[in-house]
């Protein structure tokens, strides 16, 4: 594991806002667990420490966890259970649709680190219309007291993860032919993850029957 960030420390994407709100989840959730781990009484702590070794993995997983990592022989994709190694030889495409995915292998991989926001791509859409109509930009309330001083947006915008696939398929394409760029895709199950979150779950499961 430590190898990956190395490996493929040419690009990285992640998503600052899932990693900012796993980070004030997990807060949350070693506070309150915390708390009835110490303080509770009879079985409260056994459902506590159940409950945080089921959702604490869990959090981790759907937040901090997922990257794309992105090398100039191959791009690593940390999803919330699983990771995918692709050659960029094994890359038959990178679209985003509703969602960003990596076409590799004959296979379809969410691309969980690249969350696709349809608002950020039609407010772009509709910014860049208005340019090819000849028309002034809006820039919403400091639009309206915009000064002489304050520069127009009259620069075509892209949404962030529409961006962000078009930096991986331009490199997909560049780096598709390359002899050490071959391979095939392999797939890890992230058993760090899901063996606590079911052993957790397990015993909740157990306390409540026994209960």
């Amino acid at each position: 594991m430590t190898s990956e960030p190395q490996e493929y420390a040419d690009r990285s994407y992640r998503s600052g806002a899932a990693i900012a709100g796993g980070v004030l989840l997990l807060g949350l959730a070693v506070w309150m667990g915390g708390d009835a781990l110490l303080r509770g009484e009879g079985r409260v702590p056994l459902f506590a420490l159940a409950g945080l070794l089921t959702v604490v993995p869990l959090i981790v997983a759907f937040t901090v966890r997922p990257v794309v990592l992105a090398g100039d022989d191959r791009v690593l994709v940390r999803n919330p259970f699983r990771t995918i190694h692709a050659p960029w030889g094994a890359v038959e495409g990178v679209r985003a649709r509703y969602s960003a995915e990596l076409l590799a292998g004959g296979a379809v991989y969410q691309l969980w680190a690249i969350p696709v926001s349809l608002r950020e791509r039609g407010k772009a859409t509709r910014h860049n219309q208005r340019l090819a109509a000849g028309e002034e930009p809006r820039g919403g309330l400091m639009g309206t007291l915009r000064g002489p001083s304050v520069p127009q947006d009259n620069q075509p915008r892209t949404a962030p993860a529409d961006a962000s696939i078009a930096e991986l398929r331009e490199l997909a394409e560049r780096r598709r032919e390359d002899p050490e760029a071959a391979g095939t895709v392999t797939v890890r199950w992230a058993r760090e993850i899901m063996a606590p979150a079911a052993f957790g779950a397990l015993l909740l499961l157990v306390l409540w029957i026994t209960g």
